[in-house]
């Protein structure tokens, strides 16, 4: 059986692999005009080498290479810093929801200091990873929130106190909206992080938006810079209040969506 500890060693980058990620990082970044500091490039690198070592042991992601890491992770989680949206200035309370391992709130939080975030998700393991990360980079605004959005979005403390939410590969748009427009503030808004065929979703998710309180502000296409691999974001406005009966319990969502 094949030791934890010497599988770890074996998939952790060489300096060479970190220098890849670095700059596959700085090309991405440059190439949509988003600011990258030396203290930012070294946090996303110490995640980036925490993430590879990690999945030795647990499931995080698929994708470990430097270059794949850099753009389809660090540089798409960013991809919402693109629609300069009025309500993104300022100080905000976001989530996102099934964060995974922490894709696109943590590289979000790690951008902007002045956001307080929460990072959601169902399994405990997934949050003990990033409750490592937040203590080893010392983030004062991120917190790590274990459980399932049906039921932290009925809680008090939760439901309707965000300005945004975020969520990224998760559900398809139907499910995603009683996931995840509980959370939200009205006039706040949704973000949902989707592939090329995200445009498609959309026309699944009218029921769902009269339904929960949130009509579509605008949809963009898009494609990473580096791979120009396809990408959809799709921003919800919630604009009056989400019924107390959604998010309905666990499970109800994803076996009757509204559709």
């Amino acid at each position: 059986m094949t030791d934890p500890e010497s599988t770890s060693k074996m998939i952790d980058w060489n300096s060479d692999q970190v220098a890849l990620f670095q700059e596959q990082l700085r090309q991405g970044m440059a190439l949509w005009d988003l600011p990258l500091t030396p203290s930012l490039e070294q946090t996303y690198t110490a995640y980036a080498i925490k993430l590879v070592q990690t999945n030795a042991q647990m499931n995080l992601t698929a994708i470990t290479d430097p270059a794949g890491v850099a753009e389809k992770h660090f540089v798409d989680s960013l991809s919402p810093f693109l629609l300069q949206l009025p309500q993104l200035d300022g100080m905000l309370r976001i989530a996102d929801v099934g964060t995974g391992a922490g894709f696109p709130g943590l590289p979000i939080a790690m951008a902007r200091p002045q956001w307080n975030c929460v990072l959601m998700d169902s399994l405990q393991k997934r949050c003990r990873f990033l409750s490592d990360i937040v203590m080893e980079q010392g983030l004062k605004n991120v917190e790590v929130l274990h459980g399932r959005a049906e039921d932290i979005g009925q809680q008090l403390q939760q439901r309707e106190k965000f300005n945004l939410v975020l969520s990224r590969a998760v559900a398809r748009l139907p499910l995603l909206l009683e996931l995840c427009l509980p959370l939200v503030k009205v006039g706040g808004l949704f973000i949902a992080l989707k592939g090329s065929d995200g445009p498609a979703e959309v026309e699944e998710s009218r029921k769902a938006l009269s339904v929960l309180g949130g009509v579509i502000d605008h949809v963009k296409e898009m494609r990473l810079p580096i791979s120009q691999d396809g990408r959809t974001l799709i921003v919800v406005r919630k604009t009056k209040g989400t019924p107390k009966a959604y998010p309905r319990k666990a499970g109800t969502p994803s076996r009757n969506p509204l559709i």
